[in-house]
């Protein structure tokens, strides 16, 4: 698709519902089988700009180490620094050319690095590499559908995302705006989608996937987070702080509680922490190993980037 006459107000509202479920699971399910290096202490820093400057100096000193170059590309994301993003996923997927997660990533930073084009030909090239690696990879496959309506395949796009829905377990957190994105392309081309979306029923979660321990875990949820947010700034940072701490302690007593691993992972999640998020990820599969698809899938049920 040529980039000259930019992006018009249909392929907004995609890219929008886009942005969504890239915030959630499909956005950062990525990583999940990538190994993480130890993060140092100013990787953990309050400072972005800290975190950046650590993050560039882990790649300095492993250039060759496809897990530094996505832990950096995902805090420029975090960032929205899209145009670095992508630089940094492409040294990432060239390193790791057998993850599909990677290229995945990598298709992504270049679509919100583009100012203009929709679909620029890099990020529809990695996108294809990424489902010829997995094709159950559920961003490449959503972003390959957003391809098809762009290119004016709208049923083509819209059966993409039904098939795409179908192989979503249920609950998952992009479930419910990827059925929005399938009524609101369906309205904008005249496609009725209605009887078909009744009819289609994500699929039953495995063990692993099922959220029991992220969703119903007492702990900080995004109601406390809202309470928090109206008391003064030293008080909610407090309050905020000692919700963690008080979790951080009692995995530090009982590192084998996988359930309060995810906890901890849910809270940084819902404060924005995701890079503190993947650190809880490494430590919670390095102390239960045994724990470890269970601890990832739940993490990309969280959307946890697991680097």
């Amino acid at each position: 698709m040529s980039s000259e006459g930019g992006i018009s107000a249909t392929n907004k509202v995609i890219l929008a519902a886009a942005t969504i479920l890239m915030a959630s699971a499909i956005g950062y399910s990525v990583w999940r089988d990538q190994a993480a290096p130890p993060l140092s202490q100013n990787a953990t820093s309050a400072d972005p700009a800290d975190h950046i400057a650590s993050l560039e100096k882990a790649v300095q000193d492993h250039p060759d180490q496809a897990d530094a170059w996505s832990a950096l590309a995902t805090a420029h994301y975090d960032r929205s620094d899209f145009r670095a993003a992508a630089e940094a996923f492409r040294k990432a997927a060239d390193l790791s050319p057998n993850s599909a997660g990677l290229w995945a990533a990598l298709g992504e930073a270049l679509i919100m690095a583009s100012e203009r084009d929709p679909m620029p030909p890099a990020a529809a090239e990695a996108f294809e590499k990424s489902v010829a690696l997995d094709p159950k990879e559920p961003r490449a496959r959503y972003f390959l559908a957003v391809k098809k309506d762009l290119a004016g395949d709208h049923k083509g796009a819209i059966d993409a995302w039904f098939a795409l829905l179908a192989d979503t377990p249920a609950g998952a957190p992009w479930e419910a705006d990827l059925r929005r994105t399938i009524e609101q392309v369906g309205a904008i081309h005249k496609i009725d989608v209605a009887s078909r979306l009744a009819a289609t029923s994500p699929r039953a979660p495995s063990a692993a996937e099922t959220p029991v321990a992220a969703q119903a875990i007492p702990g900080p949820s995004r109601a406390d987070m809202e309470a928090a947010a109206q008391l003064p700034k030293g008080q909610q940072d407090a309050m905020i702080a000692g919700m963690i701490s008080s979790l951080e302690a009692k995995i530090a007593a009982d590192p084998k509680n996988v359930d309060q691993w995810i906890m901890l992972m849910r809270s940084r999640m819902t404060l924005g922490e995701s890079s503190k998020a993947a650190a809880a990820l490494k430590d919670a599969i390095a102390a239960n190993p045994q724990a470890a698809p269970k601890l990832r899938s739940q993490a990309e049920m969280l959307g946890v980037p697991a680097r």
